[in-house]
């Protein structure tokens, strides 16, 4: 193994790792007592959503997910 097999490696884990904080900080699709008001779409939170904590972990979580398959899929080809 040479050293970008070892590099490609330590950030192969360093993205797993992070991919498995992010989707345990999430929450989850029902918040309990408040899904029985309904949707929140039509408050200032649900039309912001994609600015707020949230939106920005869930597209975080989506980049990163493509990246691990990607890296996965690059490491097992062997190219290098």
């Amino acid at each position: 193994m040479n050293t970008l097999d070892y590099v490609f490696g330590v950030i192969f884990i360093l993205i797993s790792a992070t991919l498995v904080v992010l989707v345990l900080l999430q929450e989850g699709k029902s918040q309990g007592l408040g899904a029985i008001q309904g949707s929140v779409e039509n408050t200032y939170w649900g039309k912001n959503k994609g600015r707020s904590t949230e939106g920005v972990m869930k597209r975080v979580t989506v980049i990163l997910s493509v990246l691990f398959v990607l890296l996965s899929l690059f490491l097992d080809m062997n190219i290098i």
